[in-house]
């Protein structure tokens, strides 16, 4: 059962919608970068439906978002009058992938966060590639809804050359240099190693990296990556954790997003990067054929990706093709689409708890035995 608009509209006051996170206790992280653009986007575009509140542990709850997995937030989840939502945003692997932890811990984390994501009333994806392995985990299909990621136009868009050139200057990188760029967190599962193996094939391109160890020594490849981000060949600059703010500058400065990533869910940075038109160049993953629709340049290996960079970089018809492409990108993944979805979701998932807490209710009646007067003597 369905909550429609009109519906709430009669209501006296607007639903309240609680979000919970922790994200930004990291810095560098795209889980933190779509906790900040999905609380921005209802606050300011459904604003007429919800009273949105971050980390309110005394209000009473119609709805409560969760966007970590934080054990306090899963002693909140008890709470079974209000709707629970979970965002997905890793499986066991992926974390396995990027963080050394020991493998008894790695079990009982393991464990913990199947339950989390069992615990809530519905589980956001951002990918639907992640919604047969969460059916495996034992967690029912219909309770898996796929929403992707969004980023604000406002945010990120197409600066004028001039101020490119200019802050090229400022990174201490030649203007008229062509700039490859990659972003995220320094890890293996990231494929630094290949960025950087890229990198000194093509010694006259400009190779930069924003991000840095958001997990410190138990970053899965720390000690390996540690060293080549300390001595890194002559054409390759690590910034390090790169404030989101600035990153705008950084897509505009470069003339291609390189993403050799080995896995992934629906990265920030692509969404960041096409709102300024640049290029896509990832690896051929089959996670991105449901959410990027062969807009990029894809390839398996290092040699596949220094084509595609030379092909961008020597072929200006080319350059534009894929500038386009990057553009299509753009206006598919819009704010009036990704907002609708979230209307329309969370009403929904309003309208089922209300008709489900009706129903228990009912039923309860039904069990509770009659009481019979006594006749008095």
């Amino acid at each position: 059962m369905n909550l429609n608009e009109r519906e709430v509209a009669v209501k006296s006051t607007r639903l309240k919608l609680i979000m919970y996170s922790s994200a930004d206790k990291v810095d560098g992280q795209g889980v933190g970068s779509a906790y900040e653009e999905q609380v921005a986007l209802i606050r300011e575009g459904a604003s007429d439906l919800f009273d949105v509140k971050i980390n309110d542990w005394t209000s009473k709850p119609d709805i409560q978002h969760f966007h970590t997995i934080d054990p306090t937030f899963f002693v909140k989840m008890q709470d079974k009058k209000a709707v629970n939502i979970a965002y997905c945003h890793f499986l066991p692997e992926t974390v396995d992938e990027s963080l050394k932890i020991p493998s008894p811990f790695f079990k009982v984390f393991a464990n913990y966060l199947i339950t989390f994501y069992k615990t809530a009333d519905r589980l956001v994806v951002v990918n639907p590639c992640f919604i047969d392995p969460l059916v495996e985990l034992g967690i029912p299909r219909e309770n898996v809804y796929y929403i992707p990621n969004y980023v604000s136009k406002e945010t990120f868009y197409p600066k004028p050359e001039a101020e490119n050139r200019a802050y090229r200057e400022k990174l201490g990188i030649d203007p008229d240099t062509f700039v490859v760029l990659g972003a995220g967190q320094v890890q293996t599962r990231k494929g630094v190693l290949d960025f950087v193996k890229v990198a000194e094939a093509m010694p006259d391109v400009t190779f930069v990296w924003a991000g840095g160890f958001s997990f410190g020594v138990i970053t899965e490849g720390y000690d390996e990556l540690s060293k080549i981000q300390k001595n890194p060949p002559k054409n390759v600059h690590f910034l390090g954790i790169v404030p989101r703010e600035e990153m705008v500058n950084l897509y505009n400065a470069a003339n291609v997003l390189f993403v050799p990533s080995y896995n992934e869910l629906f990265p920030m940075t692509i969404l960041e990067a096409v709102n300024v038109h640049v290029p896509l160049v990832l690896r051929d993953l089959d996670l991105y054929k449901d959410i990027l629709f062969g807009h990029h340049m894809s390839a398996g290996d290092n040699e596949g990706f220094v084509a595609c960079i030379q092909s961008l970089r020597e072929n200006p018809d080319i350059y534009e093709k894929y500038q386009r492409e990057s553009l299509i990108l753009s206006e598919f993944y819009s704010k009036e689409h990704v907002l609708q979805m979230w209307r329309e979701f969370y009403l929904s998932a309003y309208g089922e708890k209300q008709y489900e807490l009706r129903k228990d209710k009912n039923t309860s009646k039904k069990k509770k035995p009659k009481k019979h007067k006594t006749k008095r003597s």
